[in-house]
């Protein structure tokens, strides 16, 4: 904010909250409890003499009693007022919550406080929803995962929230893999402290999520693989990555596939990581601009020595191939693209005559 704190903190927490005080699939103890204030946090960074506010978005001290269950909470971002999102300060660890998203919505999945909003989730007896509406805007603003420091946005970067944006609420998803902490009642408050300002922002940050559906055989190294054109008229500016798989994965890359003038397609690293190391955003390993006409790819290798097929799926007991690409535009909106999937294997490599994908690199695992 561009103001000081105080009682102005305690106003701006109340117009930017709105906790739907209904009981979601699991017990809660209290509605944020000793977070229900703004943390005095007045940063002068690269903004210079803008404030920069730090909102806790937090569970509201919930107790999961459901193994890998996939947990959200909303809140609607305040209607009269454009924020700009430029960091993130994550308060959670490995041990509580297996990972954590946060998506920009139009509309949440549920009227809820709480709920059940695993994209994949199983059979249930519980009420399930996206984290998003069904017919909403949605967008992934961050992600954590294994212990992931701050993430703070370069200078002059920054989300767009609020008024003059189709994201109208926050929605924190946090992933539960294993829950007999809270089997005698213990809460949880993970989440993240949002930084953010006032400041009108001309660099406009977004993210693309690419990924795969597919299989691995069992007792096989296989490699899952995704691409998209970037069709619209837009020019990105890569400047972080983050990679994600479960316990399979060794190596995770993604590129920029870009035709020179005599056609044949280069295809330049945007980021490399082995994702059991910290799940944290990378700055990418080359900034060059990514254009229409442009390809990103990214490509998984994964090793199982189990014997059965490992399907991509939501658990531990599933797989998942997701890179992150952070961005930003000069001028103008982001790209309407949030996401780019495929069939993963055994159905899409990027030797398929049909990717529009030639000059692939034959380069060995360990050093894709």
């Amino acid at each position: 904010m561009s103001r000081g704190f105080g009682i102005q903190a305690v106003f701006t927490f109340l117009l930017l909250v709105d906790v739907l005080l209904v009981y979601g699939l699991i017990e809660q103890k209290e509605i944020y409890g000793k977070y229900n204030h703004q943390r005095e946090n007045d940063v002068e960074n690269s903004y210079g003499k803008d404030v920069v506010g730090s909102f806790p978005f937090l569970m509201p001290l919930v107790s999961p009693k459901t193994p890998d269950l996939y947990l959200c909470t909303p809140i609607k971002v305040d209607p009269t007022t454009t924020y700009y999102i430029v960091g993130y300060n994550p308060n959670a660890t490995m041990n509580t919550a297996h990972h954590m998203l946060l998506y920009g919505c139009g509309e949440p999945g549920t009227a809820k406080s709480t709920w059940n909003c695993g994209e994949m989730a199983q059979n249930s007896e519980e009420e399930q929803a996206s984290p998003c509406g069904p017919h909403s805007h949605s967008q992934i603003l961050y992600a954590w995962a294994r212990d992931a420091p701050r993430l703070g946005l370069p200078p002059g970067v920054g989300f767009k929230v609020g008024k003059d944006s189709p994201t109208k609420y926050l929605v924190l998803q946090v992933h539960y893999a294993h829950v007999q902490k809270f089997q005698d009642g213990t809460t949880d408050d993970s989440g993240v402290f949002i930084e953010y300002t006032e400041k009108p922002l001309k660099k406009l940050a977004g993210t693309l999520l690419l990924g795969t559906g597919g299989s691995i055989p069992a007792m096989a190294t296989e490699h899952m693989e995704t691409a998209c054109e970037i069709s619209e008229n837009k020019v990105l500016h890569p400047f972080a990555y983050r990679v994600h798989t479960h316990g399979l994965g060794k190596v995770v890359s993604g590129y920029r596939v870009r035709s020179n003038d005599r056609g044949v397609q280069e295809w330049t690293q945007l980021g490399k990581r082995d994702p059991l190391t910290p799940q944290m955003f990378y700055n990418v390993t080359n900034a060059e601009p990514i254009e229409s006409g442009d390809h990103v790819a990214v490509r998984c290798t994964m090793k199982s020595n189990r014997h059965r097929v490992t399907e991509v799926g939501p658990t531990n007991e599933h797989e998942m191939c997701n890179f992150y690409l952070m961005y930003y535009v000069d001028h103008g909106e982001t790209l309407d693209m949030k996401y780019c999937f495929s069939q993963g294997a055994p159905n899409y490599y990027w030797s398929n005559p049909d990717t529009g994908l030639h000059n692939i690199p034959h380069i060995e695992a360990s050093t894709l």
